[in-house]
C-alpha cells in the first residue's frame, strides 16, 4: 500500500470529517482520479514525436496512454480534424496513489526553483490542475534517451464539491502549497 493511501484511510479521513464538520463518512472528500495529458503541435507533423510522448507517459504512469486527436480543423495552425496531437492517461485506485507519492516526494523536489504549488489551480468544483515543464524530473525517464524536453499537465480530480474541501484534502496528503 502506498504512503498516501494508507495516510488517507488511517487518519486523514477522520480529521477531514472533523475539520469540515461533516456528519457522514461518505461525504468526506477523496481522490477520484489523476489525468496526465501531453500535447505537442509538432506531433501533428512527425509520428516519431508522438511515439516518444506515448513512451514517456507509459513510463511515468505505468499504463498505456490513449492518443488524442484534433476535434476540428484550424487552417491557421495547419491542423486537420482527426490529426493525432498527443496522449493522455487516466490513473485510478492504487496507480493513482503511487503516482501521487512519486509526484510529491520525488518529482516536485527535483523541479528547479520550486517554491510550492499555487492554490489558483482549482477550478471551482474541487479539481486541481498543474503543469510540469520538464518530464525529466521523474526517475522513470532516462535522460540520455529523450529527444526534447517536454512538459505535461496533471489534473487531480476529487469528490469535493468546493475548492476549500479539496484544498484541505490535498494539504492533508502533503501537497506542497505555498500558502
Amino acid at each position: 500500500m502506498s504512503y498516501s493511501k494508507g495516510r488517507y484511510f488511517s487518519d486523514l479521513k477522520a480529521s477531514l470529517k472533523k475539520e469540515l464538520g461533516l456528519s457522514n463518512d461518505f461525504t468526506v472528500p477523496k481522490l477520484e482520479k489523476v489525468v496526465l495529458n501531453c500535447t505537442s503541435s509538432e506531433a501533428a507533423h512527425d509520428g516519431k514525436i508522438l511515439q516518444c510522448i506515448v513512451e514517456e507517459l507509459t513510463a511515468i504512469s505505468g499504463q498505456k496512454p490513449v492518443v488524442t486527436k484534433a476535434k476540428k480543423s484550424i487552417a491557421g495552425f495547419k491542423l486537420r480534424e482527426g490529426t493525432k496531437l498527443g496522449a493522455k492517461v487516466t490513473l485510478r485506485r492504487d496507480r493513482m496513489y503511487e503516482f501521487i507519492d512519486r509526484l510529491i516526494y520525488i518529482a516536485l523536489p527535483k523541479v528547479r526553483d520550486f517554491r510550492g504549488l499555487s492554490s489558483r489551480g482549482f477550478d471551482g468544483h474541487g479539481n486541481f490542475s498543474m503543469g510540469i515543464k520538464e518530464q525529466i524530473v521523474f526517475p522513470e525517464i532516462n535522460y540520455d534517451r529523450i529527444d526534447k524536453i517536454r512538459g505535461f499537465d496533471i489534473t487531480v480530480c476529487t469528490t469535493a464539491r468546493d475548492d476549500v474541501s479539496a484544498l484541505a484534502l490535498l494539504k492533508g496528503l502533503r501537497f506542497p502549497f505555498t500558502s
